[in-house]
């Protein structure tokens, strides 16, 4: 079963279908939109995954979180003019998404008291996420980055198993460098370590945390909510 239960969103924000200008069959491997591009649309994910992340000036990508069913992504345009894309949105696993004006959303927003206080508490809550994520990547060096990376993993994908929780999502060590704004050579060397000492073993492409315990002791964790401490 899911190590975590997925919040979903009110049935306020779900609401929002009923204002889709299109909907998408998002492929693998193609972009939603990226870092850059004017930003006329909000997406609502109804299945698949998508990544969001930001690429530095020397080609290094930081991967912010994972967007799956029920999620919004491109929400950092609202209500600023002439807006363009701050971060690039790459589809994952294929799915559909649709894609709703943003003008229509931020009239909604104006006209709805429901919908803007549950848009407000959804924003306030997101912002909590990445302010803990990059608190983690400041403070704890490479080590404690990918150590929080996997405890966060482990809160959005994780299935418990008889001897640890398996991170449900296959990650290539570049994927999981992305996430960590490392390395993929730091990440091997700390990962080797990791399995070495029986914290981790990695099973076709998917890793199992036989040590949750360690790596929470290491970061110092303060056992955040999974609402929180996620990948999402």
């Amino acid at each position: 079963m899911p190590y975590k239960n997925k919040v979903t969103h009110s049935i306020e924000i779900k609401e929002l279908l009923h204002f889709a200008d299109r909907t998408i069959t998002a492929k693998k491997g193609t972009y939603l939109f990226q870092e850059g591009m004017d930003a006329e649309e909000l997406y609502l994910i109804i299945s698949g995954k998508v990544q969001i992340s930001k690429v530095t000036k020397d080609g290094r990508e930081l991967a912010l979180r994972i967007c799956g069913e029920n999620d919004i992504c491109g929400e950092l345009t609202l209500f600023t003019e002439a807006p363009k894309y701050l971060l690039s949105a790459l589809v994952l696993d294929e799915g559909e998404i649709v894609a709703i004006k943003k003008d229509v959303i931020e009239r909604e927003i104006f006209q709805n008291p429901s919908l803007a206080f549950e848009f407000m508490k959804w924003m306030s809550d997101h912002f909590r996420k990445t302010q803990t994520k990059f608190r983690d990547l400041v403070l704890n060096g490479k080590k404690g980055a990918l150590f929080s990376t996997l405890i966060r993993m482990t809160n959005s994908y994780g299935v418990k198993k008889t001897d640890g929780i398996l991170i449900d999502l296959p990650l290539t060590n570049q994927e999981l460098a992305n996430f960590c704004g490392t390395s993929r050579e730091s990440t091997n060397r700390i990962l080797n370590d990791l399995k070495r000492g029986g914290i981790i073993s990695i099973k076709k492409g998917k890793i199992i945390i036989h040590d949750l315990d360690y790596l929470k002791a290491e970061i110092g964790c303060e056992n955040c909510p999974a609402v929180f401490c996620n990948i999402e």
